[in-house]
């Protein structure tokens, strides 16, 4: 019997910083109803999609700072959310800023099954940007002010027979552009990956070396290459558009293992990307091409390091 799964991408327009955390999830649920309509059984939302992506500002004032972050998930104000999709029979994974009951700060996903429950957790890894702003800069990428690195790894996990009982993992923004995030759950023969991201249409270091094009094609570029190298199937979904005066990239996508785009964007605004997931046609990498079990030789890659330990700095 056929493993296929139609999952969409929940692609968001801006969300401004003087918006109201209930405006905002009134279009996230309109785009869970769209997703539900066209006959998805799993939608994808962005990082951070309850607010504005506030790691741009400086912000000094402890309560506006906490007033970005979940004490717990779900919780009041995004309840709504979880009533929809079970009511639906949908399930969706969702970025949000996690606050710990120990006072720890991450930059969360979670993936949420159609019956409500949470199936998958995640802590964003690789966290971009600095921890003091840059002097003279309007914007800034200050992940590394209000987050901590994530702490959970990468563990796969199944998904429920609903869905065909695919092998999930999950990453956040910048963790898409590193392989070997990719890898770890390619090496548990990970069936789909699903992310969210909020990704500058300019160099959020500074500098004038990137501009929206080519960041644009740095992110569909690291979805169909990590898709096609570890044979899985990749729903990589933006926060999108002009947010406070600064520029977000969109290019949506999904995207099957053998690279393709199966479903793209065409905006920058609140969008909706539906395809369908045949799961075993990641048997084709995962058995031949990249047979992990047959052709690792991490013998070799020993090896790798060691010598790459020993080049002389130039």
């Amino acid at each position: 019997m056929p493993r296929i799964l139609r999952i969409a991408g929940a692609q968001m327009g801006p969300n401004q910083r003087a918006d109201s955390r209930a405006a905002i999830l009134a279009r996230m649920i309109a785009l869970l109803d769209q997703a539900a309509e066209a006959g998805a059984k799993l939608v994808v939302f962005p990082e951070l999609p309850f607010t504005t992506f506030f790691p741009r500002w400086l912000i000094e004032d402890q309560a506006e700072l906490d007033s970005y972050f979940e004490r717990a998930m779900p919780n009041p104000d995004v309840q709504p959310l979880f009533d929809r999709a079970r009511e639906k029979g949908i399930g969706f994974y969702t970025g949000y800023a996690e606050l710990t009951p120990e006072g720890k700060r991450f930059n969360s996903a979670i993936t949420v099954g159609p019956d409500g429950a949470i199936l998958g957790k995640y802590r964003k890894v690789h966290l971009p940007g600095s921890v003091e702003p840059r002097a003279g800069d309007r914007f800034q990428q200050l992940e590394k002010r209000y987050f901590e690195y994530g702490d959970l790894g990468f563990p796969a996990f199944r998904g429920p027979a609903a869905w065909h009982s695919p092998v999930l993992g999950m990453l956040v923004c910048n963790d898409r552009r590193w392989p070997e995030a990719w890898r770890c759950y390619g090496l548990q023969a990970m069936e789909l990956m699903l992310i969210g991201y909020n990704s500058a249409a300019y160099d959020p270091n500074g500098g004038s070396t990137e501009n929206e094009a080519i960041r644009t094609f740095h992110s569909t570029l690291a979805a169909q290459a990590n898709a096609y190298m570890n044979a899985t199937w990749a729903v990589s979904v933006a926060k999108a558009g002009n947010e406070d005066g600064s520029g977000l990239i969109g290019g949506s996508v999904i995207v099957d293992p053998n690279g393709v785009i199966a479903a793209e964007a065409k905006t920058l605004g609140d969008e909706v990307i539906v395809a369908d997931a045949d799961l075993d046609l990641c048997r084709q990498g995962q058995t031949k091409m990249f047979n992990f079990a047959a052709h690792r030789r991490p013998e070799q890659y020993r090896r790798i390091v060691d010598q790459v330990g020993a080049i002389p700095p130039a």
